[in-house]
Parts: structure tokens; sequence; C-alpha cells
């Protein structure tokens, strides 16, 4: 997909989700908050049905997971432990024109959606600067949308450079940029800022959390953070969970929470927020060393083979593959094709230093293959950490090999909002139809999966002015209202109404009609018409037979 055509798409899904109620800006009223996004009545619901399928899957069909709800605001202490407070940085850089932040790691993602950084790679095809369409560009366009680009305030001398350096620029596109954003001809080369095309500053640490004070004095010894992670509080409660609900390592404890990060350029939507929400387990396992004196030996994975069923002799690599394939396995059954997904095993050099391997299970979103969840092998990092700060053992005695030992971690940490995001894009879809009288229409569509689709059924009388057919109707919803969300519309043509609810995802519509009250004769009375959003196709069903039914598909 091209780059136009990728925006073009994330602009239409923007726009369908402040049309139907999934997601506004906060505060819009009051010129809203960059980074900070509500989910109205659709988006609620889509998020609800997540996160409940997720919480399900991790503890309800698990023997071996509990799950913990832990407060927001914790001891500053643990956040000393844990690293926060001394590393917890982006680098950033301030543009020296528009004086806007960036985080100085992104710039060159985020120049891959910009306008006017699209025309420049437009006048430079292939790698190749022309300086002909280049200084077109710059006494024209460029003036309104990078006016503090070097290019656009000093044509001459930047395009003169530009000619000495040619082979620089045709080498590498973002020495380009470089050039053609840098004021001085000493120094070294700038990087240019996204928003404007300035120059930005050379990048410094900026610590992501959000401070505030615990009690009225406010002082710094009154100082708290909001939590960037959920995680810590599985930690530091891990003794308690363990003395208290009679589980055996191993096990997990997971925790579906808000987390707050202060992020220097929050963007792409609700991709990349300063307040969002996070799926986290924390699953302990024993160390490799009491597994091997337990069971004489390391279960060891033949070449392509997969984990499945965890075994007494698995060490931390089998169950760090298993715990990737199982949260693979649980995004297909959410709606997301495995084709859309990737699988990325950080380098060495991108291991935070106590993971052992961590895979990033990444989503091919519009703006670009990103993120989603990231599953680590934390090693005995964070037990250690709060045990050496709290001065509190976090050791657990392992009754079967009769040893106390400091648990293992492996971690699958997932993002709420960018999984609602990568469902909405997933299910966003366009289709052109022919309706009742022969025009063509643009059919938008939300393919959700049925489990996660924020309606399950419309349910529609097919004439709002006739009360046979709108009181069975609601008879209908008061059937399957206890049972699964239902809408019910009696507004306009029922072609109108499906198309209504195709929008909002809806998997299943029922329309009552004058054979459901046998006014056509009894063969049908009974009966509504069932119709599928995705095949769009129609078929009779029996009333008493719809919860049923429904309940199959959604289940």
């Amino acid at each position: 997909m091209s780059t136009h055509a990728s925006v073009t798409r994330m602009e239409k899904i923007v726009s369908l989700c402040k049309r139907r109620g999934f997601i506004f800006q906060s505060s819009e009223i009051y010129g809203g908050l960059n980074g900070f996004w509500d989910y109205g009545p659709l988006g609620a619901e889509l998020k609800r049905n997540v996160k409940e399928l997720w919480w399900k899957s991790m503890t309800r069909m698990r023997d071996d997971i509990v799950g913990l709800e832990a407060t927001i605001i914790m001891h500053p202490k643990v956040w000393k432990a844990s690293g926060h407070v001394d590393t917890f940085s982006d680098p950033m850089s301030t543009c020296r024109a528009c004086k806007k932040l960036v985080r100085s790691d992104q710039v060159w993602e985020m120049l891959e959606t910009v306008p006017w950084a699209d025309a420049i790679r437009a006048a430079a095809p292939e790698g190749k600067p022309d300086a002909a369409a280049l200084l077109k560009w710059a006494t024209g366009k460029g003036q309104r949308i990078a006016p503090n680009l070097a290019l656009v305030q000093q044509p001459a001398p930047i395009l003169a450079r530009l000619a000495e350096r040619a082979a620089e620029a045709e080498a590498s596109v973002h020495t380009l940029f470089q050039l053609l954003c840098t004021v001085s001809a000493e120094g070294p080369l700038a990087t240019p800022c996204p928003h404007c095309g300035g120059e930005l500053t050379e990048p410094r640490p900026f610590n992501l959390m959000f401070k505030t004070y615990v009690g009225p004095a406010a002082t710094e010894e009154d100082v708290a953070y909001l939590r960037p992670e959920t995680a810590q509080a599985i930690f530091v409660q891990f003794k308690n969970v363990v003395e208290t609900s009679r589980v055996k390592v191993p096990f997990g404890i997971c925790q579906i929470g808000k987390a707050f990060r202060n992020e220097v350029t929050p963007r792409n939507f609700t991709f990349r927020s300063r307040e969002f929400e996070q799926m986290e387990l924390e699953f302990f396992i024993k160390p490799d060393e009491v597994v091997e004196v337990q069971t004489g030996h390391l279960a060891k994975l033949a070449p392509g083979e997969v984990p499945s069923t965890p075994q007494p002799d698995w060490g931390w690599e089998l169950w760090h593959k298993y715990w990737v394939e199982e949260r693979f396995r649980w995004y297909e059954s959410v709606g997301l094709k495995r084709s859309s997904l990737e699988e990325y095993w950080q380098k060495p050099d991108e291991l935070a230093h106590y993971a052992r391997a961590t895979v990033d299970i990444l989503y091919k979103f519009p703006f670009g293959t990103q993120e989603l969840e990231g599953i680590a092998a934390r090693g005995n990092f964070d037990l250690t950490q709060h045990q050496t700060h709290s001065g509190k053992s976090m050791e657990y005695f392992d009754q079967e090999a009769a040893v106390k030992y400091v648990p293992h971690v492996i971690e699958p940490s997932a993002g709420v909002d960018r999984l609602i995001l990568a469902l909405l894009c997933e299910a966003f879809e366009e289709e052109e139809v022919t309706d009742e009288k022969g025009n063509k229409e643009v059919r938008t569509i939300l393919r959700f999966s049925p489990r996660v689709a924020p309606i399950k059924v419309g349910i529609f009388p097919l004439l709002k002015n006739k009360p046979p057919l709108v009181a069975k109707a609601l008879e209908i919803q008061n059937l399957l209202r206890p049972l699964m969300n239902v809408f019910y519309d009696d507004s306009g043509a029922i072609g109108r109404r499906y198309r209504r609810q195709d929008e909002a995802g809806t998997p299943f519509c029922v329309t009552v009609d004058f054979e459901t009250i046998g006014e056509n004769g009894p063969e049908n009375e009974g009966t509504v018409t069932l119709r599928k959003r995705d095949a769009m196709t129609q078929e009779r069903v029996r009333i008493a037979d719809l919860p049923a039914l429904l309940l199959a598909q959604i289940s």
C-alpha cells in the first residue's frame, strides 16, 4: 500500500471513529489535550469486550494464573527499585524554530508521513535530487508547509551546498534531508523537525513519569508518580499472592489497568498516548538449575517445533516460546489475521540489560508495522531488585524441589488501546454495492469478529407505525438483551438501518416483518429474517432458536 493510500485509509478510520462514537479527543470542547483520548459508546463496549476476553483467557480458562488489581499510585521507592526514576527516559530534541519537542529516535519514522517530506522525496526520484523541482517547491508550496526548512529560507546557498555534496545526498535519503535543513555550512549536519523543517537540538534524556504529590504539603518529600506500567505492582505483591492463593511455581499473576507516560510526541491517533491501558502477565517459573536438578535435564525443541502443553522439564527458553505462541493464538481468536502480524526477536544490543530474550508481536498498521505486545524473559531481576531495596525476602520455597529460590519471570505485556486500534484497522473495509433501486454506493463495514463486536445484534421492526411489528421487535429485544448487547432501531429504510449497523461492526441483524406476525400465512409465523453482515445473506429463523444460534456465534 502506498504512503498516500495508507494515510487516506487512516484518515477514514479516524473519521469513522469520531462519527460513530468509537473514540473522541479528550476535552475536545476546550481544544483537546494531546495524547489523551476518550472512548464513546461503541468504543467503550469494544474495549470492554477485549479486556473481558483477555481476562477470561488468562484466569477463567487456566488453573495456573490468578488476577490482581493494584493502585495507580504506589510508594515512590517502588520506582526507585525498578529503575524507572533513574533510567526511564526517552531522547528528546527541541526544534530551534517552532520550539516543539520531538522524540529523537522517532524523527525519521515521523518524516515518513509528513507532506513536506513527501514533496522532497518526489523531487528526488531514485535518490537523485532535481534542483529545479526543489527550487520550485521551496519558493512555492514549501513556504506554507515547511516554513523553517533551510531550503525554503535560503534556497540558493542550500542548493549550492547540495550540488557540492550530491554523492552523499544520493547515497542516503537521511543525508539529503539533513543537507536541506542545516542552516550553517560549518559544523555537523542537523536533523530536521518533522513539524516545520527547522533544525533540532542534540538529544537529551527526558523522564517519562508523571509526577504528583501525596498529601497537602506538596514538597519534594511528598513526591509520588503515576505508574508507567502495571507490572511492578505484581512483583511487589508477589509474596502476598503466594501466601493467600495456594499457588505453586510455575504460575502467573495478571492485571489490567491504566498506565501513564509523558510521551514527548504522542501520535498516530491512539497508538502512542500519554494515558493508556495495559494487559500484563507475570508468569513465574523455576530457575533452569532447579528444573535440571529436579528432572535430570532441560527439555529441548526440535527445529521448527512449537511448545504446546507445559512440562516439568521446561526451562525459560521453552516457557518463553510457549507464551509467544499462546499470544499469537489469542490475537487470532479476537480477529487479527496471522498475516497481519509479525514476530520480531530483539537483537542482543536491543534487549533491556536484564532480559534474556524479548519477542515483539507487531501489527501492520496503515502508518507502519508497530508493536502490539512484548513477551520478555526477564530473569529474576525485578523480584531481586525489590528484595534488595525493601529488605523483604522474595524467595519462594519449592516443596517439590525442597529448595528456596527467587523465581524467574516470563512477561507478556500488551497495550489495550493499541489492540483496539489494530482491530479497527483490521476490520475497516469499503466496498461498492448496488441498492434496491439500482444505485451504486460505497458500503463502509467494520468486520469485527462477533466475539469483540460492540453490538452483537441489531433489531428492527420493518415499519415503526405498525404496533404488532413494534411489539414483537421489543419482545425479541427483551429476549436477547440479558444475553448480549443489542440495538433497537426503527428509523429509516431497512437498507439504511443495515448500513448503520455495518459501520458499527454489528455481525447480525434481526428484522421483524409481516410474516413474523402471520399476516402472510401461518407457515412463517414466529420467524424473523436474520441478516449476516459479512455475507449479506438473509435466512428465516424461528424466534425461539435465536438465543442459542447467536450465542454459538459470539461466544
